[in-house]
């Protein structure tokens, strides 16, 4: 979950600098976990390949979060920006367990759909809460009409359909059958496409050309 206030810290005109980092690794990241719950990718490239997809999603995800949280500390942010940076970076190493273990054909996961970790998906809902109320100062206040506003609601948006990906990935004891399949799917795929949004909005803003001289003009 790209934090919304690291384009306005670090300045959007700044050429690959660290905030443009930031977005681009979440936005990677978040691509794999988008395509990866389709049925028809799982089709086309088998659950092996599937299982590195969202491995290798989640390292993009940690990288994101890890610059995210040295950004949070070196600029002097508050205690909501750094609790937020903190437990999604948190959040981010325990899909990384998830996913390995997936990936490597744990007889416990399930390689062909990704089964969200309940507690790194609770620990992304609580990321996003604290990152929407740093920016709009309140959790029941409508988020500002600006970059960081619009990228702190997407994000908790994708927070909460992460978190209803992990109650339908939950397996029933009784029965050994998820909850609900297509809400483990779906759910999975609207969050990581809400990250991707958010983390566009990192990007630098490209600056205006400057209309090229005249020869007469450049004279004077």
């Amino acid at each position: 979950m790209p934090h919304p206030h690291a384009g306005a810290r670090l300045g959007r005109r700044a050429p690959r600098g660290r905030s443009w980092w930031i977005g681009v690794l979440f936005a990677v990241g978040s691509v794999c976990f988008l395509v990866g719950p389709f049925p028809g990718f799982l089709a086309a490239v088998g659950p092996m390949v599937v299982g590195i997809v969202f491995f290798v999603g989640s390292l993009f995800f940690t990288s994101a979060a890890t610059l995210q949280l040295v950004d949070s500390v070196e600029s002097g942010s508050s205690r909501l920006d750094l609790w937020s940076s903190l437990t999604q970076l948190a959040g981010t190493v325990l899909f990384n367990l998830n996913t390995f273990r997936a990936m490597v054909g744990d007889p416990s996961y399930d390689r062909q759909v990704w089964r969200p970790d309940a507690v790194g998906s609770a620990l992304f809902l609580v990321s996003g809460v604290l990152a929407y109320v740093a920016v709009s100062g309140g959790l029941l206040r409508l988020p500002p009409r600006t970059r960081p506003g619009t990228g702190a609601a997407v994000n908790l948006l994708g927070c909460i359909a992460f978190g209803v990906a992990a109650v339908g990935a939950y397996l029933v004891p009784s029965t050994g059958q998820e909850v609900s399949v297509p809400a483990a799917d779906l759910g999975t795929s609207f969050g990581a496409l809400c990250f991707l949004v958010g983390a566009l909005l990192l990007l630098p803003v490209a600056a205006p050309r400057r209309a090229p001289r005249r020869c007469g003009a450049a004279r004077r």
